[in-house]
């Protein structure tokens, strides 16, 4: 019994050295770490994709944008709403300097609702993969990691062998048992953040081409209602305070660059 109770977790990393409970220590936290990465991105996947789904109804309609305005007012921290308030934002510009009223000035802001649709959406994208690199970190050192406190544990237990000149199994085990622990725990970290840095990557790239197909749709309601000479657009509105159109003017592709910076 008194061996059983050497061999717990608690009992290895109290009889461990310094290098190797530093080394279990730091598994720990980057196991932990990775658990609220892990739990972060699958709500947040998960409540994007409803969300996408409702936008993509909305869209469908004929007062489609107005429709789906109402819906954004109520999700004004989504992705998908941001970038619509910048598109809605470079269509009033555009419509407040008069550079509509000419068949190129058309074309001109055709080309740069598409341009500010697709900076918007890359700045989205890119705020999204935060967290991933810490799931690819834990992923491939955690393992190595570990590896070196079980390296690091039998050179200790080959010493304490030496020392007492005695090579029995109770002398040898609880050293080897603290060096495979750190292993043991490299592989805790490590695996579930390979997985879930796989899923994320895969969630984020489905989210990246839904954004892209919400985008075309808006580009395509934006182009018809263009052409058929309407200039009144319904705004997203934010829970603060909706300014002016000549105060969001500054609200362009410059902030949107040092908004995902």
């Amino acid at each position: 019994m008194s061996a059983t109770a050497h061999l717990t977790p608690l009992e290895l990393f109290e009889q461990a050295d310094v290098i190797v409970k530093s080394i279990l220590v730091l598994l720990t936290i980057a196991s932990l770490v990775s658990w609220g990465v892990i739990i972060d991105k699958l709500v947040r996947f998960a409540r994007l994709r409803r969300n996408a789904v409702h936008w993509t109804a909305a869209l469908a309609g004929q007062r489609s944008l107005a429709k789906l305005t109402q819906q954004l007012k109520q999700h004004a921290q989504d992705p998908f709403a941001r970038i619509y308030h910048a598109i809605v934002d470079e269509w009033h510009v555009t419509h407040r300097l008069h550079l509509h009223t000419s068949d190129s000035g058309r074309d001109s802001l055709k080309e740069r609702i598409n341009r500010v649709g697709q900076i918007a959406s890359n700045v989205e994208v890119e705020q999204l993969q935060r967290g991933l690199s810490i799931l690819a970190t834990v992923g491939s050192v955690a393992p190595f990691v570990g590896l070196f406190g079980t390296v690091w544990g039998i050179m200790n237990a080959f010493q304490g062998i030496a020392a007492s000149n005695n090579t029995s199994l109770a002398v040898v085990a609880p050293g080897i048992a603290e060096a495979l622990f750190a292993t043991a725990l490299g592989l805790v970290a490590a695996i579930p953040a390979v997985v879930a840095y796989n899923r994320a990557s895969g969630d984020l790239n489905n989210y990246a081409g839904r954004l892209s197909t919400l985008v075309g749709l808006v580009e395509v309601q934006l182009s018809r209602q263009l052409e058929a000479g309407e200039s009144q657009l319904e705004d997203v509105v934010t829970t603060n305070a909706a300014p002016a159109h000549a105060e969001r003017a500054g609200h362009n592709v410059t902030s949107l660059s040092t908004q995902g910076a």
